[in-house]
């Protein structure tokens, strides 16, 4: 029997040239802090670039400016490691901006702590991020620092504003979030073509008074964009005399930021603006969906230039009883199954589970045939290190499997049993259609889903008022689901829909269903939205009327 020994002091320690050093324990470093400043753009989250998704993935702490940078963790390819929370550095607790030094402190203590540590910067983070005290207290504190550049705001929110910025005679861009305009600052601006400040809206009467001061006229044309390249991006048009007034009348706070652009360039702005013309631009879509399953159509809607948000509908438990699912992994195990069939990323999760509490993992699939009823399923398989065999190429719905799925061929097949891990009450159009097949299958109760909790009160204040551009539905359950736990949308909402199915059980309950998309596939109904929008953005424009979005019209009744 071997006894173990305690490590000797330090005093005691082997030195280094003694031949038994060999084998002493190597000293155990103390892990050091690191910073790394990320530029997330000026407010799309589809401006990160790869290096920024990696960092935040990687990261053992997140700091960002304030609550609005949080729309960033929405996007289905940012992800977070787990037990990693975001915290705010940027603003006191009564919304005020915090001096760079005071955040500087705040990230110090956080990277002292050692780990990674992510500062997310709007826009660039040495261009537009106003970082470099905070990365010069890195160094003096001995902190390692890195920087991830962005898409700067400085050029996106022009161009997201529809400001063409090859000025033949010049464009000069300025960057004061921080400090003030002073006369010395601005002595360049009356000889530039256009000029692109970056501010915040408080400094607004400043930069119109510097502007004006150093020869610029006061009918000089001007832009004013809030927001920029987030969906809730706003623009006005005015000129330098009356810039100060109107952006007091829109009661902004002072330190929300802002881009002013001045020059003869932005009398064109109308021909040029796409991001505010989208089809869905400014418009709140309620998605009756979790977000892990909304992902691939939010993400879509937000191509349009809307806003989605996700209430789930209903909540997925494990089945009452286990002994069902524990036979069917033990014959997976032993293969007993020729093929296994996913319908949903639900049912991927229940298997995955299960086999995590066995100790297993993906390569207990080595040898068995994989198919999913769609890409978003098969995205699931993937993560799990699992690639499909079989994805419907057209119709991404348990018919469409069917009507792909190989019949059972007793030569080819040396096992004729397919496992079909399912939700409680999923239909039996796939287990029907796989039997017809000449396949025995062993139908399994992977989990159950029961209705989601009401959503909070303010959202379902929201979905009764009108305040929901539209509402889309994937299928019978949402609509039940939704009107259940909150009642039915506002007649003004625009209702779209999956399918035939889902606008039956919408009429039932009293709906009327506006769109319907052109095949089973959330993606394909979020461009039957978008086309939908268009279509009436287009006509009220032949009226003259000026375009709205839905909640701004009258309710119609259903």
């Amino acid at each position: 029997m071997s006894t173990a020994q305690a490590d000797p002091p330090a005093s005691q320690a082997v030195p280094a040239d003694n031949p038994s050093s060999r084998h002493a324990t190597p000293p155990v470093a103390d892990p050091r802090g690191r910073v790394i400043f990320v530029g997330t753009g000026p407010g799309d989250p589809d401006l990160l670039t790869l290096g920024a998704v990696a960092a935040i993935a990687e990261a053992d702490a997140v700091l960002v400016d304030d609550e609005r940078m949080l729309d960033i963790f929405e996007h289905p390819a940012v992800s977070t490691a787990e037990g990693v929370e975001v915290q705010t550095v940027g603003t006191r607790e009564n919304g005020k901006a915090l001096a760079p030094s005071a955040r500087a402190r705040q990230v110090l203590k956080a990277a002292a702590e050692g780990g990674r540590v992510v500062r997310l910067v709007l826009g660039d983070p040495f261009l537009d991020g106003g970082v470099a005290d905070e990365a010069a207290a890195c160094v003096k504190g001995g902190i390692d620092f890195e920087v991830v550049p962005g898409v700067s705001a400085l050029t996106a929110v022009p161009e997201y504003a529809g400001v063409a910025l090859n000025n033949a005679a010049g464009t000069h861009f300025v960057s004061a979030m921080e400090g003030r305009i002073t006369k010395t600052s601005s002595s360049q601006w009356a000889s530039t073509g256009t000029l692109v400040v970056s501010t915040r809206a408080g400094t607004v009467p400043e930069v119109a008074t510097a502007a004006i001061g150093c020869g610029r006229p006061g009918e000089d044309p001007v832009l004013v964009t809030l927001g920029g390249g987030s969906t809730e991006q706003s623009s006005i048009v005015t000129t330098l005399a009356e810039l100060a007034r109107r952006v007091a009348e829109l009661e902004v706070d002072e330190d929300d930021p802002v881009h002013v652009m001045v020059g003869p360039v932005v009398e064109h702005r109308e021909d040029l603006s796409w991001y505010e013309t989208k089809p869905l631009f400014g418009w709140r879509v309620l998605v009756p969906r979790t977000k892990d399953q909304a992902g691939p159509m939010t993400a879509r809607l937000r191509s349009y230039g809307a806003h989605s948000e996700e209430v789930p509908t209903i909540s997925v438990e494990p089945p009452r009883s286990p002994q069902q699912m524990d036979r069917a992994v033990r014959g997976l195990v032993e293969g007993r199954f020729e093929w296994v069939a996913f319908t949903s990323v639900n049912a991927v999760k229940a298997v995955r589970e299960k086999f995590e509490q066995y100790g297993l993992d993906a390569r207990a699939f080595s040898g068995l045939k994989v198919a999913a009823v769609g890409q978003v399923t098969a995205a699931a398989l993937q993560a799990w290190g699992i690639e499909p065999d079989l994805v419907p190429s057209l119709d991404q719905s348990s018919k469409g499997l069917v009507a792909e799925f190989p019949p059972y061929d007793e030569v080819l097949d040396p096992i004729n049993r397919v496992f079909l891990p399912r939700a409680d009450i999923a239909t039996e159009t796939l287990s029907a259609g796989l039997a017809e097949l000449g396949w025995e299958v062993e139908d399994v109760t992977a989990y159950r889903t029961v209705r989601a909790a009401p959503p909070p009160a303010p959202v379902r204040e929201a979905i009764k008022g009108g305040q929901f551009d539209a509402a889309v539905f994937t299928s019978s359950s949402t609509v039940r689901n939704l009107v259940g736990i909150a009642g039915k949308p506002h007649p003004s909402t625009i209702i779209a829909v999956i399918g035939p199915a889902t606008a039956r059980t919408c009429e039932e309950h009293g709906l009327r269903v506006d769109v319907m998309a052109s095949k089973p596939s959330v993606v394909a109904l979020a461009d039957a939205l978008a086309g939908f929008a268009a279509v009436r953005r287009d006509e009220l424009v032949a009226k003259g009327e000026p375009v709205t979005k839905p909640s701004q019209r009258p309710g119609r009744r259903r």
